[in-house]
Parts: structure tokens; C-alpha cells; sequence
């Protein structure tokens, strides 16, 4: 089975190679008219913005039944929903994913499927580690069907600094857990709505890692 990875077969997302060029080409242009003090400054910042855009390989678990996390940082929170106040339209439970500005931003599918659904949506952008941010901020929602016919939903959401979501899958798409799907840039917020039958493993507070972590099980 074939899946679609936007993976630029560099250990950087593609998207952020125009941005480590252009502080590159200052750096360098800085250094040629002899402004030491600038080159290093903008020396400094194509090392942050590489470093931003860095996409190392993960080792991922073999486990059929586990469920991945889908972006690095710490959990906020996890929440139990019931039926009438979930998107998936049963009951379900939320876990919000906070990434700062020195996380990996390539975010990944937390379990194989496909995607039946990718809905964009403009709005705010407060601060992501705010839980006015899950309701108000710009988002981009994925949903996603297992082979067990569970539905699964991922939303991307953009932060105070955080201005462009990226997302490498389209309606169709057949995934494949731990593969790379999009990012976020500059500090935002993932968030994953799984059915209320899958077993947490996880816990608020704790540190998680894109395809390596297992959050939970499926059964």
C-alpha cells in the first residue's frame, strides 16, 4: 500500500528551506560589506530557523493497536467528552498537545486510516497554550477513518506566533500511523479527539515526541 509523505529526504521540512535561504543570504551579504556584528546576528537566526524546521527520523512503534502522538510538546490536558459536545459525534476523549517555539513542527497521523475529511477555518490567534485558542484560533481539522471504522479527529491550530498551518494530506488519502502529515509554524497547538473506548496511557503535564510516544490503545 502506497502512502503519500511529503518528507523532503532531508532531516528539514521543505517548507522551511526558503527561510533558512534568505537568512543564509544575509548572513553572507553581511559578511561580504564587512558588518561583523549583523553577520553573527544573522548567522544566529539561520541556525534558529534551521533548528525550527529540523525533521528527524522517529522510530515508531510496531503495535497495530497504538495510538501515536501526533505532535511533539507537553499535554495540557485531557478531557472526556460526552456524545452531544464531541465533533465526532459520540463520546469521545480530547487531548491537547501545547508545541513551543523548540519543538519539532512536523506533525504526524496518529494511527492508519483515511482521511474522509480536511476542513480549514480562518480565525485568532491567542496564545496556544490558552483554552480560548481550541475554540477560536485558526484551525485545520482532519478526520480520519481506522480500519476498525472508528473515526479519529485531528486539528491542527495556529498560535500568537504560529501564522501558517501546512498540511501534506487531501481527502482520500490513505495514511499510515506515524507518517508525516504537516506543520505548524513558529509555537502552536495540535489537538486529537479518539473514541471514548481507546485506553489512555498518557497523562497532563507529561512531555510527548510525533510518532513515538504512545498515547493510548485502541482497544
Amino acid at each position: 500500500m502506497n502512502y503519500p509523505d511529503a518528507h523532503s529526504k532531508l532531516p528539514l521540512a521543505k517548507e522551511g528551506l526558503p527561510f533558512i535561504g534568505i537568512c543564509l543570504a544575509f548572513t553572507l551579504f553581511f559578511i561580504l560589506v564587512d558588518l561583523p556584528i549583523l553577520a553573527c546576528l544573522a548567522g544566529g537566526l539561520t541556525l534558529f530557523v534551521g533548528f525550527f524546521f529540523r525533521d528527524p527520523e522517529r522510530h515508531l512503534p510496531h503495535d497495530p493497536a497504538a495510538i501515536l502522538a501526533p505532535a511533539d510538546g507537553k499535554i495540557l490536558k485531557i478531557e472526556h467528552m460526552e456524545a452531544d459536545k464531541s465533533p465526532l459525534g459520540v463520546s469521545a476523549i480530547k487531548l491537547s498537545i501545547f508545541m513551543s517555539l523548540f519543538n519539532v513542527h512536523v506533525n504526524r497521523c496518529p494511527t492508519q486510516g483515511v482521511v474522509e475529511e480536511i476542513n480549514y477555518k480562518p480565525g485568532k490567534f491567542f496564545s496556544a497554550q490558552l483554552d480560548k485558542a481550541s475554540k477560536y484560533n485558526e484551525r485545520n481539522s482532519i478526520f480520519l477513518k481506522t480500519p476498525e471504522a472508528d473515526k479519529i479527529l485531528l486539528i491542527q491550530i495556529a498560535g500568537i506566533i504560529a501564522r501558517r498551518i501546512v498540511c501534506w494530506l487531501k481527502a482520500g488519502d490513505k495514511v499510515a500511523a506515524g507518517q508525516r502529515l504537516g506543520l505548524i509554524r513558529f509555537g502552536s497547538r495540535v489537538e486529537v479527539y479518539l473514541p471514548s473506548h481507546c485506553r489512555i496511557v498518557v497523562e497532563a503535564g507529561q512531555k510527548v515526541k510525533a510518532g513515538q510516544t504512545i498515547i493510548g490503545y485502541s482497544s
